[in-house]
């Protein structure tokens, strides 16, 4: 009953907003009282068409749950913008910054709204598409052949959104850096193994021309373990799950997600040598838990920077570190805001990108 109880909460404030922005609409569009009465029901029904949408999606044909995937997960960004309008209206009214005909029955109002939210998404989508090349170099002493060039990245979320033209676009900028190594943070799969499954997303991972390892993220747990490593093995993609490899001179540990609450202490999966070592961890939780063991490199996902403004300022408050490179000690670490995206594909003050990270002797 007590895990019920922050997704009534979530539900009863979602509910709050939908009808203040409802009944916000209704008051700002210029139209005779019927036509307002249909504007205000239609935007409930979009929030109340979206859990069976979510529910049932596996059900339905794949091209339909594509489609409303795309619809509802970016009808919640639109909300977020809209809801984030008006509260700003109201301050300005507040204020008496903003003049009550503005509100009320207002082409101009009207205009303001629908035209900014449009802008936003639009920049949203077109800067989603741009991934940005993040390139880190480290120098160790630690006993190294040659330098390697390994291309680093997280939270793909394949699945109905991030489909097959996209995810050969994103193989396509891994080749072109001719890597050593290619390590996956986690949430590679998007939830639901359905599309991955059926569209046989593992021959695209197959085209990576070199040894990809990775750890599980929350969105594997969601997804089902068992058909998540299953995909995994059928893309040549070497899972690690609380355990170690040694490969091209250095040691890869990957871990367990958090969603396993017995998952193995770091310091377990490590041995007392000079081998230089990269933990994958899906969630930055306690980093220093790698320092303690003696990591020289950590990398991360899952807080994809909030993905929109102001979601980043919400993970930046939750996490000791959000977005970006850091250090403890002797370890360096970098949580990256993702590859893909889950939901709509908007980034809005954040990035997608991956990271290029080279080992020097």
């Amino acid at each position: 009953m007590q895990r019920l109880i922050p997704f009534v909460l979530l539900f009863l404030l979602l509910g709050a907003a939908i009808g203040y922005t409802a009944f916000r609409l209704w008051h700002i569009v210029p139209l005779a009282k019927g036509w307002k009465w249909a504007v205000a029901c239609l935007w409930v029904m979009c929030f109340l068409l979206m859990f069976p949408s979510f529910k049932f999606r596996d059900t339905m044909p794949l091209v339909l749950g594509t489609v409303t995937y795309e619809v509802w997960t970016s009808w919640l960004i639109a909300f977020l913008y809209v809801l984030l309008f008006f509260l700003a209206l109201d301050l300005g009214r507040l204020v008496h910054v903003v003049p009550k005909t503005f509100m009320f029955n207002s082409l101009h109002g009207t205009a303001a709204v629908v035209g900014l939210v449009t802008l936003i998404l639009v920049y949203g989508g077109i800067h989603y598409h741009h991934k940005y090349r993040e390139e880190i170099t480290i120098q160790t002493d630690k006993t190294l052949e040659k330098p390697l060039k390994i291309v680093l990245a997280s939270d793909l979320h394949a699945g109905y959104h991030n489909r097959a033209k996209e995810l050969r676009r994103w193989v396509g900028l891994i080749n072109a850096e001719n890597p050593d190594l290619v390590l996956i943070a986690g949430d590679l799969v998007d939830g639901h193994m359905r599309p991955v499954m059926e569209w046989n997303y593992s021959s695209i991972f197959r085209e990576i021309k070199a040894p990809i390892y990775a750890c599980l993220g929350n969105h594997e747990y969601i997804g089902g373990e068992d058909e998540a490593r299953s995909f995994l093995d059928s893309a040549g993609i070497t899972l690690l799950k609380d355990r170690a490899v040694m490969d091209k001179g250095i040691r890869i540990i990957g871990r367990d997600d958090l969603s396993n609450p017995c998952r193995a202490a770091l310091w377990e999966l490590f041995q007392s040598d000079s081998t230089f070592t990269i933990v994958l961890d899906h969630q930055p939780y306690n980093l220093e838990q790698a320092q303690e063991a003696g990591a020289d490199f950590q990398f991360s996902g899952h807080t994809h920077h909030g993905q929109v403004w102001p979601g980043n300022w919400v993970t930046d408050a939750m996490f000791e570190k959000a977005f970006g490179p850091y250090q403890k000690g002797d370890t360096r670490y970098y949580i990256s805001s993702g590859l893909g995206i889950w939901g709509g594909k908007f980034r809005i003050g954040t990035r997608s990108e991956y990271v290029v990270l080279t080992v020097r002797p």
